[in-house]
């Protein structure tokens, strides 16, 4: 690519009289700089160790960069990151790629379903391995999750379909029958409120040709029930009327305690969760500040459901290995 070309692209200012005319890639990690590479960094350490790599030209945004090679070109830009992502989005409109943004319980399905993870690749929630995903890949499939990341790569940037086939036949809130795609599947370790994320991510797999699997289905790390004993043993749930369940986010305690609620379920329900951490609809939560802290709990007082939010399942005793997620 042609140096006036990056200009033009990153809106960036050439800042010297460079001998070099074009450039042979790009990347943001002075450890992959090679002969004839563009370099992004606002680090000195960082561009003299690309200058000795071979770099051909230096895009930053710090005034204080000291130019230590006058026959490279040093090109001055206002945000080293958003320049990064105006050359990528060139770059996508070459390769023709799509990009998706996909929530966090999106995401986890569409793992779990895909027969070849291969053939989506999944973007880092960090700039630079971000940028590093999309230039050097020959993929044409790209989902993440950050919204501000993913609006930088494409500022119209898609989600997925939120009207899609498929329904629950009958649930429990451990376990769901539903069918989708002509195919009923049932007695599934899945959450019910969770089936919608499913059925989205079955739809964007049909979408593009993407072969799926349901035989992965399983509680995921964002609503992880374990059915325990008074020793915090993990046991069957025809032997306990305890559950610990620890989830990751607070909307699902919320949609978990409204689906207990509907059903008229006799059971007692607490909450643990970090302090000062906000919890919709729970005034007084039970705090913690250590795994030990939470264990004392689960073992002194009286609950059916304890709804446990960022805590790591391993306080407990035991744990089926089976849901150790990704």
């Amino acid at each position: 690519m042609k140096i006036e070309d990056i200009l033009n692209l990153t809106e960036g200012v050439l800042t010297n009289t460079p001998q070099v005319q074009a450039i042979e890639s790009a990347t943001v990690y002075q450890s992959k700089v090679e002969h004839g590479d563009l370099f992004f960094s606002s680090n000195q350490e960082e561009i003299d160790q690309a200058l000795a790599n071979g770099a051909y030209a230096i895009i930053y945004d710090d005034d204080s960069i000291i130019k230590n090679d006058d026959e490279i070109a040093w090109i001055k830009v206002s945000d080293i990151q958003l320049a990064a992502f105006k050359l990528i989005r060139y770059v996508i409109i070459k390769k023709e790629a799509l990009f998706f943004l996909l929530s966090e319980h999106e995401l986890t399905f569409l793992k779990l379903i895909l027969k070849h993870k291969g053939n989506v690749t999944f973007i880092a929630n960090d700039w630079r391995k971000a940028f590093e995903q999309i230039l050097n890949s020959d993929a044409s499939l790209f989902t993440g999750t950050d919204k501000e990341l993913m609006q930088l790569i494409m500022p119209d940037v898609p989600t997925l379909n939120k009207e899609v086939d498929g329904y629950l036949v009958s649930d429990t809130l451990f376990k769901s029958t539903f069918k989708v795609d002509g195919f009923l599947y049932q007695e599934k370790e899945l959450i019910p409120f969770h089936l919608e994320y499913l059925l989205r991510a079955v739809d964007f797999c049909n979408i593009h040709d993407l072969p799926t699997t349901m035989d992965r289905i399983k509680y995921t790390k964002h609503f992880l029930p374990v059915f325990i004993d008074a020793k915090l043993r993990s046991t069957q749930a025809s032997k306990t009327d305890r559950v610990a369940i620890f989830t990751d986010n607070t909307s699902d305690i919320t949609k978990a305690r409204e689906y207990v609620m509907r059903s008229n379920m006799w059971v007692k329900s607490v909450v643990f969760s970090p302090p000062k951490a906000k919890i919709p609809g729970i005034d007084h939560p039970h705090w913690f500040k250590t795994e030990e802290e939470v264990r004392e709990l689960l073992k002194n007082i009286q609950y059916n459901y304890a709804f446990i939010y960022k805590a790591d399942k391993s306080i407990l005793n035991t744990i089926k290995e089976e849901y150790s997620l990704f």
